[in-house]
């Protein structure tokens, strides 16, 4: 149980007075929260002028304060409710007294993770000379760090990004170039049924007229006329024919 894998946190709370303050202007907060080891978690919090602010937790002590809030649940479903209250655009920075040259005389920071849940609230202890010094300087490089780390993995993402617009115009490309052969392939396709089906249109004619023309055909009417030609000739037709063919024979002048 501890901050094993805690990623630093890094936001501008909203600062809230609560009692009156003097006529100068106040200036932005950032604050800072990283988990120096397994058992604490560490928050600065800065003006980067005159009002440094830090407060250390140990696991105990986040532990009592779980139990004060009344916060159920396993250790790192606490952690998470943390986590996600001190990202909440409505982290406040509640600082108390006059706003003079000195700064405030107190604050805290209060985070919710949104209305209705519960509230978590942690004192902040004021950083003076050396120490609040080496906590903007330690919050400036931890901030740069994380700048750095954000760009290495912008142009990470950028360098992944353009592989795939890579790999996409490739792959549109030969999408592009089967579907051209595709419909090359269906006009071949349609030109050659056109050609076959004009053959066939042109061809019927001719071979309606080589059946007519066919050998089978002048068969039938040749066997037809010779069926015409050797008709039985009627009986008083033979009887003609065959009287003019007789002739007298020598018997017949010597009778």
């Amino acid at each position: 149980m501890g901050f094993e894998g805690f990623e630093p946190i890094f936001g501008e709370p909203k600062v809230e007075w609560v009692a009156a303050q003097d006529s100068l202007p106040l200036r932005p907060f950032l604050f800072h929260a990283h988990a120096p080891d397994p058992s604490h978690l560490r928050i600065h919090v800065t003006d980067f002028h005159s009002s440094t602010w830090e407060a250390v937790r140990s696991v105990v002590q986040l532990e009592d304060m779980r139990d004060n809030i009344g916060i159920g649940g396993s250790w790192s479903e606490f952690v998470d409710y943390v986590i996600a209250s001190i990202k909440s655009e409505e982290l406040k920075l509640v600082m108390e007294g006059h706003s003079n040259s000195d700064g405030a005389a107190h604050a805290k920071l209060v985070a919710q993770k949104s209305k209705g849940m519960p509230r978590i609230s942690i004192s902040l202890t004021k950083l003076v000379d050396s120490p609040a010094s080496e906590a903007m300087a330690n919050l400036s490089l931890e901030l740069f760090k994380a700048f750095k780390n954000v760009r290495y993995s912008l142009v990470e993402e950028q360098e992944r990004s353009l592989q795939l617009t890579k790999v996409i115009s490739a792959e549109k490309e030969r999408s592009e170039s089967i579907q051209s052969q595709l419909e090359l392939y269906s006009n071949r396709q349609k030109f050659q049924k056109m050609n076959t089906s004009d053959r066939a249109d042109v061809s019927a004619p001719l071979m309606s007229n080589g059946l007519q023309n066919s050998p089978g055909k002048a068969t039938a009417r040749d066997t037809g006329s010779t069926k015409v030609t050797n008709r039985v000739v009627p009986t008083y037709r033979r009887a003609k024919v065959r009287g003019v063919l007789l002739q007298d024979t020598e018997d017949d002048k010597d009778a």
